[in-house]
């Protein structure tokens, strides 16, 4: 698997089915066996899709270290499609906010950013977001050049912390959840503090390849 990267085209046609999994689930929930999505069927959809946000998002911070450790660089071939995952989940995830929390009232989504702090910092996540997402092709890191690309995507570095913060608030009692993620996070983080300290090239990610 090393020196080979045949299987990769496969590879990313299943990955990107695999990850529209859970969005499909929840709307087959919805439309049929709503009974699975509990008492709060809103709040339960809402908070699953903020919940895979997060899990594609340390996904995408776990492919450099893996890259670094196993060897396999043709898992950089895969971060481009997890980190717009990341993305694609979390408009997703505010958008399920709109509909279902908030029926789409401008007025009321405006001063619950601004009285609710969890709130606040999940859309200033969503927002760090997009320039990634919107620079997240081959064109853009040619157009910005990779020193500056780069230094616009290590936003994520703010954006995982952001993004921990968000559901450790929202949650606000069990906090068990939140603090597995924040520590799974630490660990990619400091990976990354170590190795840039060690001068390793796996320090810093690289443009994404097709």
């Amino acid at each position: 698997m090393r020196d080979s990267q045949s299987f990769v085209p496969a590879l990313k046609a299943l990955v990107f089915v695999l990850a529209l999994v859970p969005l499909a689930r929840l709307a087959v929930a919805l439309a049929f066996f709503p009974d699975w999505l509990g008492a709060n069927p809103a709040e339960f959809i809402t908070r699953s899709l903020g919940d895979w946000t997060l899990r594609f998002l340390l996904a995408t911070l776990a492919v450099t270290p893996l890259r670094v450790l196993t060897g396999w660089h043709w898992l950089l071939r895969l971060r481009r499609m997890l980190g717009l995952y990341a993305f694609f989940y979390g408009v997703v995830h505010l958008s399920s906010y709109v509909a279902f929390d908030q029926l789409f009232s401008v007025p009321e989504i405006l001063r619950d950013i601004a009285k609710r702090p969890f709130i606040t910092v999940g859309f200033t996540t969503l927002v760090l977001m997009i320039p990634l997402a919107a620079t997240s092709t081959n064109a853009m890191v040619r157009r910005l050049g990779a020193k500056r690309w780069l230094a616009l995507h290590r936003l994520v570095y703010v954006i995982g912390p952001l993004a921990v913060l968000h559901f450790w608030w929202m949650v606000k009692r069990d906090v068990t959840q939140p603090a597995i993620y924040g520590l799974i996070l630490a660990l990619l983080l400091g990976y990354r503090v170590l190795a840039r300290r060690r001068g390793r090239r796996g320090s810093v990610p690289a443009p994404a390849t097709r």
